[in-house]
């Protein structure tokens, strides 16, 4: 029998309105954010952007694996942004929904013409990815990173490689992604790790592994976040989880209400990203103390980016004596 071809994956501009996203929410670590790319190629079963290409009359499954939109006039808009007259420099990260290094990055280079644009205004910008394709923009970072202005973390929820196959089919392996930790922390670039996301009894087990493991490839500080579940991202879960790991569904789910007070997601702030409850605070309880045995800082002690260096577009105010 013949198999089924897997489908083409198409990309295509969809030019931004406006580049910079803003947020309010008290327990995400950064209220700026650019997202060059919408949609995904990495296949990531439990990405919470998934539910965004809802907006665009596209399915979360395989729409958003195969439909990918990026954004030609990102540095342009961003300069825009920049220029206002009023605009406050903060740090801007790269990648909070979809990854900034996926592989139509390596073609389209727009990551790499955005970070170009933040060495030459110093403006400080961090980085969340699970593509080892950073490492190409050591150059860059390097020289950010020098003047205090650039951070990045590695997402890595799983050292097992099978687990990653099904869980995050088309993201490079974990070796490649620890070899990308110690590349970076090597060139002076203040490099963390991301365990992300947390699945009761899926990967939950190799947290302290994980965090033993980045932290000798060079990372610096962590992070974790408990799995989460938005619209139309429960029900694609749910589906990989019976095929996959149908003897433990139930289980997985049910420790999943118990950290969500009863439901499969609470979206409410201080909640959503670590779970509640025995479950939540068992896990909080040996997050911190594997960070404290390995040297792992928590993000709210890292030294913060300096925005006191922003150089804006266009002619300079010079201010003149009185």
């Amino acid at each position: 029998a013949r198999g089924q071809l897997a489908p083409e994956t198409v990309i295509r501009a969809m030019p931004a309105g406006r580049i910079i996203s803003s947020n309010n929410s008290p327990d995400v670590p950064f209220d700026r954010s650019i997202n060059p790319y919408q949609g995904c190629e990495h296949g990531c079963v439990y990405c919470f952007a998934r539910p965004t290409h809802s907006y665009l009359d596209l399915s979360p499954g395989l729409d958003f694996e195969t439909q990918i939109f990026y954004k030609p006039n990102a540095v342009a808009k961003l300069l825009e942004a920049w220029e206002k007259p009023g605009y406050d420099c903060k740090p801007i990260t790269l990648g909070a929904n979809t990854d900034p290094y996926q592989p139509a990055e390596r073609r389209l280079a727009l990551t790499r013409d955005l970070l170009a644009v933040f060495l030459q205004h110093r403006h400080p910008v961090s980085i969340v990815t699970k593509g080892a394709l950073v490492c190409r923009d050591i150059d860059l970072l390097a020289e950010l990173a020098a003047s205090g202005l650039c951070s990045v973390a590695i997402s890595l929820p799983t050292l097992d490689p099978d687990l990653k196959r099904i869980m995050e089919p088309r993201v490079p392996s974990a070796a490649s992604r620890l070899k990308a930790i110690d590349a970076l922390s090597t060139a002076g670039i203040p490099t963390g790790v991301l365990v992300a996301p947390l699945i009761p009894a899926i990967n939950d087990h190799e947290l302290e592994k994980i965090l033993k493991s980045a932290a000798a490839a060079g990372a610096g500080e962590a992070r974790y976040i408990f799995l989460r579940l938005p619209h139309e991202l429960k029900a694609i879960f749910a589906d990989w989880l019976s095929a996959h790991f149908p003897d433990r569904a139930e289980r997985v789910f049910s420790l999943i209400r118990q950290a969500g007070g009863g439901r499969e997601y609470d979206s409410q702030y201080g909640v959503r990203q670590t779970g509640r409850g025995p479950y939540a605070q068992m896990l909080a309880s040996r997050f911190a103390a594997a960070s404290r045995r390995f040297g792992l800082q928590p993000r709210t002690r890292q030294k913060p980016l300096d925005c006191h260096q922003f150089l804006k577009p266009g002619q300079q105010q010079l201010g003149l004596p009185f």
